[in-house]
């Protein structure tokens, strides 16, 4: 159920598992308020309302939530995943046990609020991209356990996800390259890796200056070259140097100030890691009608 849900490379995140934990620890051993407030044979409807103007993420999650938590439930969409949304608009409503709507709506809202949020921020720089082939994407930088939510709001929000995990790809980044005695020892030492373990990854690795550039490029057998806090003006000579040979990509402090700077540059991606660790919430609230 949850690999039809999910996009493809975010498969290995269990949808089930992560609503039942989460549900189990709100539940504890039991919701006593709606328990105590509530008959438990009380019929409910609500709607879920937006606050904030954005982009909105989490719709499909919600469903299984609320499917989850009591099939019985029934819910009507009427905005999908990565609309843009207004202060006002209903994105569904649900209908059926009153206990089990009080059950799911936080779950619900802090699953929506939070990606929306990424969704949102995503699509800003998204937009600040546009004109320029530059791809905006996520990287490690996300909240342990629930990094498939949040890569799948970058997704939605019109970002493209960087690698998932550690095992998905090979980035030698600079304590990498420390600890293995250099680039060239770096370089090498992943092809001969990737060979003995009769494995395909892309190999990206990450340089400091246009010097480091220059010593990648006289190696080779890399797929991308991360130009990490590369400044304007070097970056396009790093480019210019690259000259296609290779992916680029610009990373480290990108901003909205300073994003459509670097896309300028002619890099192939950006990678942000403030849209999964550093955004805003977006502010959504589920009311009884």
């Amino acid at each position: 159920m949850s690999k039809k849900l999910l996009p493809e490379r975010l498969y290995h995140f269990n949808i089930q598992q992560f609503i039942t934990t989460a549900l189990a620890e709100d539940k504890g051993d039991g919701d006593h308020t709606s328990l105590a407030c509530v008959a438990s044979k009380a019929k409910g409807k609500a709607r879920l309302l937006v606050k904030e103007n954005g982009v909105l993420a989490g719709v499909e999650l919600a469903l299984e939530i609320f499917k989850i938590v009591d099939k019985t439930l029934k819910v009507k969409v009427f905005i999908k995943d990565g609309s843009k949304i207004k202060t006002g608009d209903i994105v569904l409503t649900v209908d059926g046990k009153s206990q089990s709507i009080l059950l799911a709506e936080r779950l619900v809202l802090n699953c929506m609020q939070r990606m929306s949020g990424i969704a949102t921020k995503t699509n800003q720089m998204v937009q600040l991209c546009k004109g320029t082939k530059a791809k905006v994407i996520d990287t490690r930088k996300t909240t342990p356990t629930i990094r498939g939510l949040e890569k799948w709001a970058v997704l939605i929000g019109g970002g493209a996800n960087h690698r998932i995990g550690l095992y998905d790809m090979i980035l030698i980044k600079d304590n990498h390259v420390d600890y293995a005695g250099g680039i060239k020892q770096a370089i090498e030492s992943a092809n001969n890796y990737l060979k003995s373990k009769k494995k395909k990854l892309k190999i990206e690795i990450e340089a400091r200056s246009l010097d480091e550039v220059k010593q990648i490029l006289s190696i080779g057998n890399v797929h991308r070259i991360m130009l990490d806090n590369f400044s304007i003006a070097d970056t396009k000579k790093a480019v210019k140097l690259i000259n296609g040979k290779y992916q680029t990509e610009s990373s480290g402090g990108i901003t909205e100030l300073t994003i459509n700077s670097y896309a300028k540059c002619g890099v192939d991606f950006i990678s942000v890691g403030a849209l999964t660790h550093n955004i805003k919430s977006l502010d959504l609230s589920l009311k009884a009608i």
